[in-house]
């Protein structure tokens, strides 16, 4: 087991706390396997009727995956990287299908990773602490771990705007957008785990009970804009949108998106797209461990992990440089299955 996950029962429920504070709780392989092993152990455990994810110490809940180990590996051969991928998705999976509820508590930062391990849970719970972004194309990577199954599921065009730009959601626009099921102010965190412990069948009601009304959510404000702007799944239109609109917040917008990969951008618009067809949340998990296994030792990757973590330059020279470098047939590339034998698959 590893030292930055903690696992124990209080009551009739098993509590995984993330426990590794100095990266923000930040998933490696080790705690993914700790989190399957410990789930699959409860899974037909009749003494366990729910299953608590949350943190021990420090400002977030997950921050999202080992960001520099993967570089490293893309850097290499790629292997470890697809190992992390690979075990990580399988633990996402395992959350979706999961038969005992899941309550995640979501106090902090969320992102990424942290994305991943919450959104499958039945009950997910946030606070006026929370600040949820799925921020990949900021580094050349992709909004995966479902990314590509939850964001287009969302209203109007929001998870085609959060994906492109990684914009920054507080709880309260989290909760209005039924990312989270619940607002709890985080001083009713502590006492809404000791009634669950006590009464897992009363998850609902607990929550209930200790919920508050959340403040006025920002983006619905906007969702007009977005869903008019943020239309198009042709990357190119969404940015001449932006252009034509002249308003300072498509003009902030449009800003934002000259910071990030075209490569990424592209490839998580067309992710959105055919993740709204996939038949299955299986089916989703293996296009994005094909995407993420090329993706991850592709030029984009490499270069946004160093200037935006390793040298903190903050300026990424992308490659191509502009949208319309980035060709359908690169993408076709990027999105193709893998070959027999190398693809990712769910827990048997």
């Amino acid at each position: 087991m590893s030292d930055d996950i903690i696992l124990r029962t209080d009551g009739r429920i098993g509590i995984i706390s993330l426990n590794r504070p100095g990266a923000i709780h930040a998933l490696n392989t080790a705690m993914c396997r700790a989190m399957t092993e410990a789930l699959l152990d409860w899974r037909f455990d009749d003494a366990i009727e729910a299953v608590i994810i949350d943190h021990s110490e420090g400002r977030g809940f997950c921050a999202g995956g080992d960001i520099r180990m993967l570089a490293e590996s893309g850097a290499k051969d790629g292997a470890e990287a697809r190992e992390f991928f690979f075990v990580e998705y399988r633990l996402n999976h395992l959350l979706f299908a999961y038969p005992k509820p899941v309550v995640a508590f979501m106090d902090g930062i969320t992102m990424g990773g942290g994305v991943g391990i919450s959104q499958p849970a039945k009950f997910r719970v946030v606070t006026q602490n929370t600040r949820f972004a799925m921020p990949e194309t900021g580094i050349g990577l992709f909004p995966d771990v479902g990314g590509g199954w939850y964001l287009p599921r969302l209203t109007g065009r929001v998870g085609q705007f959060l994906a492109l730009t990684g914009a920054r959601l507080d709880g309260a626009e989290c909760h209005a957008l039924n990312i989270a099921t619940h607002y709890l102010p985080s001083d009713n965190l502590d006492e809404a785990k000791e009634r669950i412990a006590a009464h897992p069948d009363r998850i609902s009601g607990i929550l209930g009970d200790l919920s508050v009304t959340p403040p006025e959510p920002r983006i619905m404000a906007n969702l007009d804009k977005i869903n008019r702007l943020f239309a198009s799944d042709v990357y190119e239109e969404v940015l001449a949108a932006l252009e034509a609109d002249g308003s300072d917040w498509a003009d902030k917008e449009r800003d934002t998106l000259g910071t990030k990969s075209p490569q990424t951008c592209k490839v998580a618009l067309r992710q959105l797209k055919e993740g709204a067809l996939m038949p299955d949340f299986a089916s989703e998990m293996r296009q994005e461990y094909a995407i993420g296994a090329r993706v991850v030792q592709m030029h984009d990757f490499l270069e946004g992990v160093r200037a935006l973590i390793i040298d903190k330059d903050n300026a990424p020279q992308w490659n191509p440089a502009i949208p319309e470098g980035v060709s359908e047939a690169l993408l076709d590339t990027i999105f193709a299955p893998l070959p027999d034998g190398q693809g990712w698959t769910p827990l048997p």
